[in-house]
């Protein structure tokens, strides 16, 4: 019989007399940190002019594909096949709760009617609002919305580095003339398209933790209930492991954020591309909500506007499980045991939820809990024998009746 690691229930004690000295602009409201845990599986969008070159946004700037061609991508970005709602209804579909839009990535290039700077979607032949249409189609079809701004600016000569990939330093720059841009433009985002979910920062290298907390302060005056990740220079209220599933905590709140693409792309890939096996996309969420933390899924649609059928037919895929099994993962907290190759556990209330991924055993035994077991049954369906001693809690499934992903 095989163990598993059962989790302590002591966690964030620490933590909590910390943020009692911390100013109260600083500390995340409970009850929307709460909120969002509850929701436990979210929509990632990277999206722009880069998607007429198929390559990486912000990153093949002055790599695959010039700066100056780069740049001027915006001219020609024409994408007729946006419809917002359609984009809302994919993610209801896939079972999301929350949408977070790339209004701004490294390359500059706005999705907004931003009054800072002529870069922007309005000044395509597209021209039209896209951050405005998409926050209206969430609100409509009740779905949360949240905005990535990146800190980073390889377009705006202020930053003090430019492409490819941040590596050339600028003769000149002005990071106190960057933080008003930056701070006016967030501002425009939370006023204009909020009440928001979250502001969601990327890559504050050489921004620093003084900026950053301004960045806090200013997002939380204008929303009390906003929530901020951690990439603003200064931390914020949750992590954001990047391509890999967290790490078990109760301590501190967190979010993966992953690519539905099968080669790991942000934006659109092209036509080869392909999308990751539901299997591996599962398990994401599984593994996500047993760790206690949230699933940020990324789609990069098409430089015509369209999530890609592929794509849109994975989540799908993901939401129809969802609908069965989703009492599972949605308002559950991770454990009480620890997540292994085999077992993720999930809970809520006196539930406890127990993912078997695979079977090295015919039976699977598991450290004691401080409760009796008073009834069980195999939510995929078939049955299950959970036998309650002394020693712990010993789990069989027939063979006839174990799931090939998830049990």
């Amino acid at each position: 019989m095989r163990r598993l690691i059962m989790v302590a229930g002591l966690a964030g004690l620490i933590a909590g007399a910390q943020e009692k000295e911390q100013p109260a602009w600083l500390r995340p409201d409970p009850a929307a940190v709460q909120r969002w845990q509850d929701m436990r599986f979210g929509m990632f969008i990277h999206w722009g002019p880069v998607s007429l070159t198929g390559k990486e946004i912000g990153w093949s700037r002055g790599a695959q594909t010039p700066i100056a061609t780069y740049d001027h991508l915006y001219q020609e970005f024409n994408p007729v096949g946006f419809d917002a709602d359609e984009w809302v209804g994919i993610a209801k579909a896939a079972g999301m709760k929350y949408i977070v839009l790339t209004t701004k990535h490294h390359d500059g290039f706005c999705l907004w009617d931003t009054a800072y700077t002529d870069y922007n979607i309005m000044h395509t032949p597209f021209h039209r609002d896209v951050v405005a249409e998409l926050a209206a189609a969430c609100k409509r079809q009740g779905i949360a919305f949240g905005t990535y701004y990146s800190v980073t600016d390889w377009y705006n000569p202020d930053w003090p580095v430019t492409s490819p990939a941040g590596k050339v330093e600028r003769a000149t720059s002005n990071l106190d003339a960057y933080e008003t841009y930056l701070q006016n433009q967030i501002r425009e985002l939370v006023t204009k398209y909020g009440p928001l979910l979250t502001i969601w920062n990327d890559v504050p290298a050489m921004y620093g933790k003084e900026r950053g907390l301004r960045t806090i302060e200013m997002v939380r005056t204008l929303q009390p209930d906003i929530l901020v990740n951690n990439r603003t220079g200064a931390g914020g209220d949750y992590d954001t492991p990047e391509q890999r599933i967290g790490g078990f905590s109760l301590a501190r709140p967190w979010e993966s954020c992953m690519t539905v693409s099968a080669h790991n792309h942000w934006a659109w890939g092209g036509a080869d591309d392909g999308v990751k096996p539901l299997d591996k996309c599962l398990l994401m969420l599984v593994r996500g909500a047993g760790g206690d933390g949230n699933v940020l899924l990324n789609v990069g649609p098409r430089p015509d506007g369209v999530i890609d059928p592929a794509q849109a037919n994975r989540l799908k895929e993901i939401g129809d499980w969802l609908a069965k099994y989703g009492e599972s993962i949605y308002g559950t907290r991770g454990g009480p045991y620890k997540p292994t190759r085999t077992v993720v556990s999930t809970r809520q209330g006196n539930k406890v939820y127990l993912h078997i991924t695979a079977w090295p055993e015919e039976t699977l035994l598991l450290p004691p809990l401080p409760a009796k077991v008073v009834k069980s049954r195999a939510l995929t369906g078939g049955t299950a024998t959970v036998t309650q001693t002394a020693e712990g809690i010993a789990v069989s499934v027939p063979a006839a009746d174990r799931q090939p992903i998830d049990t």
